[in-house]
């Protein structure tokens, strides 16, 4: 096994067990403001997968998805507030 291939195996880990952690943080929240980090966090552990999926495979169409993925994240997080702003 060469060192990428351990680096990229020890992301997949450590990515993987922070998006469990997210989403308890999701499905616990006590505050809808709790829910939407949860969420966001989600996308961009999402997002981290794309990419080191697309170094371990050396195929360029998984920066796609982590583009994609970012910004339907960052506009479920804009549409989040901007809900939370007219809700007061």
């Amino acid at each position: 096994m060469t060192l990428l291939e351990v680096s990229v195996t020890a992301t997949l880990v450590m990515v993987s067990v922070a998006y469990g952690l997210a989403f308890v943080r999701l499905v616990r929240g006590p505050s809808l403001a709790d829910r939407v980090v949860g969420l966001d966090l989600m996308a961009v552990f999402a997002m981290g997968m794309a990419v080191a999926l697309s170094v371990a495979t050396g195929k360029p169409a998984f920066m796609d998805v982590a583009i994609i993925v970012a910004l339907l994240g960052f506009l479920g997080t804009v549409a989040f507030a901007y809900y939370l702003e007219r809700r007061r």
